[in-house]
């Protein structure tokens, strides 16, 4: 009963999280991967000002330990949601603490294409957006995908710490049951599913990264 009644809703509840949080983490740390790439001195098309004005707001972001941001960005969770409390709201902080380390390692994974490539691609009369999609992204998605697969992860830490202020999930039953009513099982009960659940969505990760290098 303890499972079905507890946990098994906040385990659904943490999976809804971070399944729609990496959705739009994945899909905004993509467009300022790209806007990086492209806009950098060295890049396909160079843009001082907008390579510096997207690298200021990753790394301010990435500066925020997540608590703060989650409470930093209340009015505009509330504008977005309608709330600042439940599994709606935690995702706008899940997104955007998220977003910014996603940027990193999708533009790290794209830095890592060999340049020779690009330029053949260059002389072939390749436009801006066939050298990304086409030659760039192909090249590095074996690394995008481990690179995602540690968003992922980095995203169910978040949402476990999203419960101490109301997010939902298993964060909210560890708070709610495991440290105010010093229900010492629900806590174990919890950290051990936590586990779980990164191991497999790791091991996936690795799974599929090996398929796509062979």
């Amino acid at each position: 009963m303890l499972f079905k009644d507890v946990l098994l809703p906040a385990l659904l509840d943490t999976i809804y999280m971070v399944g729609v949080s990496t959705i739009f983490t994945v899909i905004l740390g993509f467009i300022a991967a790209v806007g990086l790439i492209i806009s950098s001195p060295k890049g396909l098309r160079p843009n001082v000002l907008i390579y510096k004005s997207l690298n200021l707001v990753v790394n301010i972001l990435r500066s925020f330990p997540f608590i703060i941001l989650m409470i930093s960005i209340f009015p505009l969770t509330k504008l977005i949601v309608g709330t600042t409390i439940g599994t709606n709201a935690a995702i706008v902080p899940l997104t955007l603490g998220a977003a910014p380390f996603a940027a990193r390692i999708i533009e790290s994974a794209l830095l890592e294409v060999d340049y020779g490539i690009i330029e053949a691609a260059k002389s072939v009369g390749a436009k801006t957006y066939q050298i990304i999609f086409r030659v760039m992204v192909k090249e590095a998605m074996p690394s995008i995908v481990l690179g995602v697969t540690l968003t992922i992860i980095n995203i169910i830490g978040y949402s476990a710490m999203a419960g101490t202020i109301g997010g939902g999930g298993l964060g909210d039953v560890a708070v709610k049951y495991g440290y105010y009513r010093f229900k010492t099982d629900i806590m174990i009960y919890t950290v051990i599913i936590l586990i779980v659940v990164v191991q497999i969505i790791q091991a996936l990760g690795n799974l599929l990264y090996r398929k796509m290098i062979r």
